[in-house]
C-alpha cells in the first residue's frame, strides 16, 4: 500500500471517502501521470513513504464516523490476490467501497461482486480496441476480449459505476473517440435496456509526473476542443459528461 488521501469528496461520488493507493501495475500506459505507483523499483526511487495495513485500519477505526467509504485506486488493485480480504475488513467497518480498476482481470471483478465487497466501480477504458496496445504500452492479444468481458460484468452487476477515458493528443483524436463510443454502445447494447443510457466520462490529460518524460510535453486538449470531442461523442452515447464540469 502506497499513500493514503485521509479525505475527499471527489473521488467517490456522493460520499466523503479516504483513497488509499496500491502500488503495482500490469499496464505502463505512456501518460500514467502516476508514475510512481506502476513499479516497485519506481515507488522505492520516489521515496514516498509506504503505509501498513494495520496503520490505514487504524486509522479507519478512528475516522469511520466522518466517512461514508473507502475509494481504492493504484496502479491497479486488482493484480493483488488478497484484494478481497482488504475490501472485506473495510465492509466490516460498515464503509462502503469504490475501486479503480483497468478492467483486465475480470475474473477478480467477478468475485469482488459475487460477494458483496463492491458498491461503486470505475473503469478506465483506455482507447478504441484496435488502438489499445499503443494507449497501454503493453501488447497482448488476449487482453481486449478480457476489457470487454469486464464491461459486460460491469453493465451487469447492477452497482454504481463509471466508464472513463483519459484523453491524450497524440493518443487520441476526435475520429478515435467516436469510434470507441460506438463499440461501447454496441457492447453495451447487449446488456443495457438502452445502450445510451452507458455511464461514461471524458476527462482532460494532465502532462505532470508522466511515465514516459515525452508526454510531459504533450499539451492538452484545449477546454473547448474538448466541448466539441465531447459533443462528438455525445452524438452515439448522449449521457457522456465531461469530469470536472
Amino acid at each position: 500500500m502506497a499513500v493514503c488521501k485521509k479525505t475527499t469528496l471527489i473521488d467517490f461520488p456522493g460520499r466523503v471517502a479516504c483513497t488509499v493507493f496500491t502500488v503495482g501495475c500490469n499496464f505502463r500506459c505512456p501518460f500514467c501521470h502516476n508514475k510512481d505507483l506502476v513499479t516497485q523499483a519506481l515507488f522505492r526511487k520516489s521515496k514516498i513513504k509506504p503505509l501498513s495495513e494495520e496503520y490505514f485500519f487504524d486509522f479507519l477505526k478512528k475516522r469511520r464516523k466522518i466517512l461514508d467509504g473507502v475509494c481504492i485506486t493504484g496502479g491497479e488493485p486488482t493484480i493483488w490476490p488478497d484484494l478481497p480480504q482488504f475490501c472485506r475488513r473495510i465492509k466490516d467497518l460498515d464503509l462502503e467501497v469504490k475501486l479503480d480498476s483497468n478492467g483486465s482481470h475480470p475474473d477478480i471483478l467477478k468475485k469482488l461482486f459475487s460477494r458483496k465487497l463492491i458498491d461503486f466501480i470505475a473503469m478506465d477504458i483506455k482507447a478504441a480496441f484496435a488502438d489499445y496496445s499503443k494507449a497501454i504500452g503493453v501488447k497482448n492479444s488476449k487482453l481486449v476480449n478480457r476489457i470487454k468481458k469486464s464491461i459486460k460484468i460491469i453493465i451487469q452487476s447492477g452497482l454504481e459505476y463509471e466508464f472513463r477515458t483519459t484523453v491524450v493528443p497524440s493518443i487520441h483524436d476526435k475520429e478515435s473517440l467516436i469510434k470507441l463510443a460506438k463499440q461501447l454502445k454496441a457492447l453495451s447494447s447487449k446488456y443495457l435496456i438502452v445502450s445510451t443510457n452507458l455511464h461514461y466520462s471524458l476527462q482532460s490529460f494532465r502532462p505532470k509526473n508522466c511515465l514516459q518524460t515525452e508526454f510531459l510535453q504533450v499539451k492538452p486538449f484545449s477546454t473547448q476542443e474538448m466541448r466539441e470531442i465531447l459533443k462528438a461523442v455525445q452524438k452515439t452515447l448522449p449521457k457522456t459528461k465531461l469530469k470536472g464540469e
